[in-house]
C-alpha cells in the first residue's frame, strides 16, 4: 500500500509536517507522499495565493491519487479533510480514509460551516489581500504544545498564508460516505476542541482517540504509524 498525506490549513511543505510518521512508515516498507496545496501558495498559480481555492486544492490532490493504482490510504489533517472529501471520491485505489482532528463535510458544506461564526483567535485574516494565516506567537501553545523543542523551533518556517476562498467554497462530493474511514480524535488539541472532533467523528466508520495535541504525527509518530499499519 501507499499513504497520501494531506496537510491542514495555513502551512506549506507538507512533507515536513508529516516527516516523522513518514520515516517510520518507510522503515516498514510503506511509501508516502504529501502533495502541495495551491491555496497555500505552493503551486505558483497565476493570481498568487488569493487566486486559488478549494477547487485547485482538490485538483492537485486528485491528480496525485490518480497517479498510481496501488491500494492507497489517505490521511487528512484538519482542513485536509475538506479537500479529501471531494478529491478522493470515485477513485478505486483509495481503500481507507484517516481523518486527524479533521472535518467530514456533507456534499454542499464548506469549511466556514464548521466554525463558531467568526475567525478563531489564533488566526490573522487580511481581507484586503484575501488571505489568512496562523499568528506565529500562538503557534506552539495552540498547536504544538506536546511536541519536542526541535519541532517547535522549526514549525514557524513552514507556515503559509492561505486563500480565504477555501473557507466558503462547498465540496462537491463526500468520499467518506463510500470509503471506509477512521477518525483520530486528538484529546489534547487546543486548536480544534476535542468535543467538536467527537461531533465530527460520528460520521466516520471507526473512532480512535489519542492523548495528543493537534499534530500527533509529529508528537506521537509511532502511534500514528501503528494505526495506519493496522488498517
Amino acid at each position: 500500500m501507499r499513504v497520501v498525506f494531506v496537510h491542514g490549513a495555513c502551512v506549506r511543505d507538507g512533507s515536513w509536517w508529516w516527516h516523522r510518521t513518514a520515516e517510520l512508515l518507510w522503515e516498514r516498507g510503506v511509501p508516502s507522499v504529501a502533495p502541495a496545496l495551491p491555496s497555500c501558495g505552493e503551486a505558483g498559480l497565476p493570481g498568487g495565493v488569493s487566486g486559488s481555492g478549494l477547487p485547485e486544492d482538490v485538483a492537485a490532490l486528485r491528480q496525485e491519487l490518480q497517479s498510481g493504482d496501488e491500494p492507497t490510504v489517505v490521511v487528512a489533517h484538519s482542513y485536509g479533510g475538506i479537500v479529501t472529501a471531494e478529491a478522493a471520491a470515485g477513485i478505486g485505489a483509495v481503500r481507507h480514509l484517516v481523518l486527524v482532528s479533521s472535518y467530514l463535510p456533507e456534499v454542499g458544506q464548506s469549511l466556514s460551516e464548521f466554525g463558531d461564526g467568526g475567525p478563531a483567535p489564533f488566526l490573522d485574516v487580511d481581507p484586503a489581500a484575501g488571505t489568512f494565516g496562523v499568528r506565529p506567537e500562538l503557534l506552539v501553545d495552540t498547536f504544538l504544545q506536546d511536541c519536542d523543542a526541535e519541532i517547535q523551533a522549526q514549525a514557524a518556517d513552514h507556515l503559509a498564508r492561505q486563500s480565504v476562498r477555501v473557507t466558503g467554497q462547498p465540496v462537491g462530493a463526500a468520499a467518506w460516505q463510500q470509503v471506509p474511514s477512521t477518525y483520530l480524535v486528538c484529546a489534547q488539541d487546543r486548536g480544534t476542541p476535542p468535543r467538536r472532533q467527537r461531533e465530527f467523528a460520528r460520521r466516520a466508520g471507526r473512532i480512535v482517540e489519542l492523548d495528543a495535541g493537534h499534530h500527533p504525527f509529529l508528537s506521537h509518530p509511532a502511534a500514528v504509524r501503528d494505526l495506519l499499519l493496522s488498517l
